[in-house]
């Protein structure tokens, strides 16, 4: 049985939809100002293996994602620029050629990582007339009041707020990452809408009941996830820097309307660090997939590095520890490769993945369910059979594996260093390997076999 972590109970819990047989899924896309970073990605990734063991439980899948291309501020606080302004300042550019140029790269990463795209794309701007009414509702319920620069949500009108948290609403007044805002009733209270500033126009701006402005961050997942999948929703995805704000602001102004749950399962993926420390796009840690196709890294290998920790546990990265995942995906498609033609599966063996990616994606322990399959003594034929069905879920794309032609003379060496080897020639057998490297091919002694690869031109 699928068992999932919930951020709300705080456990592992047997998955069980709403409607039998489908799933309503949403999960926070990009706010479209800059380039993703790769651990922006890593989110991404541990979202797409959800879907894919949902899948692989014959559960139909209905996803949606944002694309927020207004409101989102450079505070948690609700103060600073928006950020898609921010961009557009720095690029030279209109709001909008920004916003269409980063969606358009964000979807290329998508691809490059064999990240499944949603069943919906929905952008803020195109759903500010719903979000115009949800703001409505909250006021005709009376949870907001109006300051100066916006319309806010009273926090303290809702008696569970920052149940996500696991907090009181007394705590999260002291630990919210917030700024002095005098007219704010509660720290934690939050912009709905939010005025233009006087004197000065905006590219995105929008007439409303109260006045000329745009929306807040938090207000457009709550209103898309309603409006595409419905009041109450399976699961809903994100990273784990939006639990205490995000995600919490979503609950309140759902619930605090229809009074019934938002969403039943809350999941988070944890931060990708550098050095401890959470990359971010304002730090000079920020390394976007291009860097590493750029230092000859295959994004297919990123997702393999992605793979080896729990989604839930921080990862920490460095080049050498890429450059390692690389080396393993690459042996991992080269033995594929050389599986032949796949027939009837190792049954024992998929039972071990299976338990192992319903237990709250547990992708480190099927990796490793997948290397000892292949050091096993099974058929060759029967491992290919389920290493293709194990990459329905792990999305490496080992079908596409084919075997390196390799000219006689090197697959000469490669059969005398092997006899060698069993001789115990060790000497003798490294120098073949280095004749074998000097015609542009490097062989590597695995625990499931030898390997040979074409050298890598870096």
């Amino acid at each position: 049985m699928l068992q999932l972590y919930n951020t709300l109970t705080r456990m592992k819990e047997p998955f069980t939809p709403l409607k039998p047989g489908e799933v309503s899924l949403y999960t926070c896309g990009p706010t479209v100002y800059n380039y993703a970073h790769i651990g922006n990605l890593r989110t991404y990734i541990f979202e797409d293996l959800l879907k894919r063991v949902l899948s692989s439980n014959e559960y139909r899948i209905k996803h949606v994602m944002n694309i927020t291309d207004v409101g989102h501020l450079t505070s948690d606080a609700d103060e600073g620029e928006d950020k898609m302004e921010k961009g557009a300042a720095r690029e030279h550019k209109t709001v909008w050629e920004v916003a269409e140029f980063y969606t358009k790269e964000f979807k290329n990463n998508l691809a490059d990582l064999n990240i499944s795209e949603p069943d919906v794309w929905c952008k803020a701007t195109d759903h500010i007339k719903e979000q115009v009414a949800w703001v409505q509702k909250l006021e005709e319920k009376g949870f907001t009041y109006i300051t100066s620069d916006g319309v806010y949500f009273d926090t303290n009108k809702l008696p569970n707020y920052g149940k996500l948290t696991g907090q009181k609403l007394s705590e999260l007044k002291e630990g919210a990452r917030v700024e002095k805002n005098s007219e704010k009733r509660n720290p934690t209270d939050f912009a709905l809408w939010k005025f233009s500033p006087k004197g000065s126009k905006r590219q995105m701006e929008w007439e409303s009941p109260w006045g000329k402005g745009f929306p807040g961050w938090h207000l457009e997942c709550s209103v898309m996830a309603r409006k595409y999948l419905g009041e109450t929703i399976d699961i809903h995805c994100g990273g784990i820097d939006h639990i205490p704000v995000h995600h919490t602001n979503e609950i309140a102004q759902v619930e605090a309307v229809t009074g019934k749950p938002f969403v039943r399962i809350w999941m988070h993926g944890a931060f990708l660090e550098m050095d401890k420390t959470k990359m971010a796009k304002s730090g000079e840690n920020f390394i976007t997939l291009q860097t590493l196709k750029d230092k000859k890294i295959q994004p297919l290998s990123y997702r393999y590095f992605c793979l080896g920790t729990h989604y839930r546990k921080r990862l920490n990265f460095s080049w050498e520890a890429l450059e390692a995942a690389q080396n393993g995906y690459e042996n991992l498609c080269a033995l594929t490769a050389g599986l032949g033609e796949p027939k009837i599966g190792c049954a024992e063996f998929e039972k071990k993945f299976t338990d192992a990616v319903n237990d709250d994606l547990n992708m480190p322990k099927a990796l490793g369910v997948v290397w000892d399959m292949l050091k096993s003594s099974n058929p060759p034929h029967a491992k290919k059979a389920s290493l293709l069905k194990f990459d329905e879920v792990l999305g490496l794309n080992l079908k596409d594996a084919k075997p390196i032609e390799v000219p006689d003379d090197v697959r000469k060496l490669m059969e005398q260093r092997e006899e060698l080897r069993k001789q115990k020639k060790w000497d003798e057998s490294d120098q073949l390997r280095d004749e074998i490297a000097d015609k542009g091919f490097r062989v590597e002694d695995t625990p499931a076999g030898t390997i040979v690869k074409q050298r890598r031109r870096v």
